[in-house]
């Protein structure tokens, strides 16, 4: 991720363990500004083949590697194939294998609840024992309309039950997954930034806190630095000093991967405006503990204890006592949660979903088999992914995915298994919900601002993928003849030269070309076009 070439970003990675974050650009963010249309001289060969070809082909992509896979969802046929058998690193599209296992193992109605559970009874207005916030994956948690206020809602619950005091301890228990926070393969120098925030079965509003950087009135006097929540950082080491006017800003922020101190340094100068940035928050669980102890004072119920945060590998012994249920939020159905994740390429969803999926597989396998030793919630998320990829007939080496994002370099998929994917996908029950959660074309999500004017507008719906060297885009697109295509469109190791239209620009000419195709324009698959690129 981020601005900085890929083997730099790796030996900063190493040497300060995270990132200055806020600094660099979220994988797949949707343009700023809309770009302009495909050149339209990519639309006038005549035949699919020789359009792409056209396109690729070019000298400036002869150090790149490019897979792509076109299949008819009506008629089976693969009209398009370019290396479609080859790995490459599929960035966020990986995405759409996570949407696969989490819609599989819990459906697209299932709603995750967050509890609050105790272990004794409620004597008198008195609870003797702890209370327990146990979240249990729901990445929405304080970030939808319908829970923005879930401690109250939670706090309001347990006085309607006549509690009014609670000797004991609030544990904020994140344990329901078992693993770290950080997905498979996540860089130590993305931790710190908003697009890599902690995968935590208790987390709130996203895992996010915004930071603000104000001048003071006077040059050479501390800069103030606030945060939006305000008690989401724990601790904050501040060194901003306000320059001179006109100065040059240069404002650092860093944290360690598993501290919660962050150390701020460097300037801004002196009427200059101020500057924002979106952090990972470091220990959500503690954060909703607290939150929640305080909806619990403004509802009159006194807590005799303090917050205790509860992360793995800790187990919470008030668990073994299969403690009530005395409060619970509901998030919305996994389908619309999907739908927020896959439209924004929102990392906590997908890698929340993952890991739900885990927890339910390993329930069912070990209902079945009894305990088959200890895998972490993402690697039994990772199981049932790959069990399903077989079911439908890809092989387990065509898709090697190691985590829920799309954040980690060691995830490797072919065109091919992703467009059967989609095939798939496209086949099933909950095929709308798939294709309506997904980006489209110059209208919303990270396809926005792209592909307006053409025939892909309104038209292509797509998953971005997009890390530095890496530009990936999967989706549907329905021809001028209204066939159904599934596409995936791979192309990594490739940093545009200066005066080179965007990588982006390159995908999505691509799906331009599939949105506008006719039968005139298209050669069979066995066609000697076709055949002369083998998907190897």
């Amino acid at each position: 991720m981020g601005t900085l070439p890929y083997p730099l970003r790796r030996i900063l990675g190493v040497l300060l363990g995270a990132a200055m974050a806020g600094l660099a650009p979220c994988p797949d963010a949707p343009a700023a500004t809309p770009q302009a249309a495909p050149p339209a001289s990519l639309s006038l060969p005549a035949s699919l083949a020789q359009q792409i070809e056209s396109l690729i082909g070019q000298p400036r992509f002869a150090g790149a590697g490019w897979g792509i896979s076109v299949i008819s969802l009506d008629s089976g046929r693969v009209l398009y194939a370019h290396h479609a058998d080859q790995l490459f690193q599929p960035a966020s599209t990986a995405k759409l294998f996570t949407a696969a296992v989490a819609l599989s193992e819990l459906g697209a109605d299932y709603r995750i609840p967050t509890r609050v559970l105790a272990s004794g009874e409620i004597h008198g207005g008195t609870l003797d024992g702890p209370l327990i916030l146990y979240g249990m994956g729901d990445p929405t948690l304080g970030a939808d309309a319908a829970t923005l206020s879930w401690p109250d809602q939670l706090a309001g619950q347990l006085a309607a039950q006549g509690l009014r005091r609670v000797r004991g301890d609030l544990i904020a228990d994140a344990t329901y997954f078992a693993g770290p926070v950080t997905g498979t393969g996540w860089e130590a120098i993305d931790l710190q930034s908003w697009f890599a925030v902690p995968a935590s079965a208790l987390s709130v509003r996203e895992n996010l806190v915004d930071v603000t950087v104000t001048p003071a009135a006077v040059a050479g006097s501390p800069a103030l630095v606030s945060f939006d929540p305000a008690g989401a950082m724990p601790r904050v080491v501040s060194e901003i000093t306000t320059g001179a006017v006109r100065s040059r800003n240069d404002v650092n922020l860093y944290r360690a991967p598993g501290d919660g101190v962050l150390y701020a340094f460097g300037n801004i100068a002196e009427k200059s405006p101020t500057q924002n940035y979106r952090l990972a928050l470091p220990d959500p669980a503690a954060y909703a503990g607290d939150l929640l102890a305080e909806a619990l004072s403004r509802h009159g119920i006194h807590l005799d204890g303090k917050v205790v945060p509860l992360q793995w590998p800790r187990r919470d012994p008030a668990l073994l006592a299969q403690p009530r249920t005395l409060a619970e939020v509901l998030s919305p159905p996994v389908g619309e949660i999907l739908s927020r994740g896959l439209k924004r390429s929102q990392n906590l969803y997908l890698q929340n979903l993952l890991q739900l999926a885990g927890v339910r597989a390993q329930t069912e396998a070990e209902q079945r088999e009894g305990s088959a030793g200890f895998l972490t919630s993402e690697r039994w998320g990772i199981r049932a992914m790959h069990q399903l990829l077989e079911q439908i007939g890809i092989a387990p080496a065509a898709s090697l995915i190691e985590e829920g994002t799309g954040l980690s370099r060691r995830n490797l998929a072919t065109p091919n298994a992703m467009a059967r994917l989609l095939a798939f996908l496209a086949s099933q029950p909950y095929a709308s919900i798939v294709q309506d959660a997904l980006p489209v074309a110059g209208v919303d999500g990270t396809l926005q601002g792209r592909m307006r004017n053409t025939p892909a507008e309104n038209n292509v719906r797509a998953k971005t993928g997009s890390m530095s060297f890496v530009h990936c885009l999967a989706g549907y697109a329905t021809t001028g003849d209204g066939e159904r295509l599934a596409f995936a469109i791979m192309l990594n190791n490739y940093d545009p030269p200066p005066g080179s239209p965007s990588a982006s620009r390159d995908l999505d000419a691509i799906a331009v070309m599939l949105a506008g195709l006719r039968e005139r324009d298209r050669e069979a698959a066995a066609s000697p076009s076709v055949a002369s690129h083998p998907a190897n």
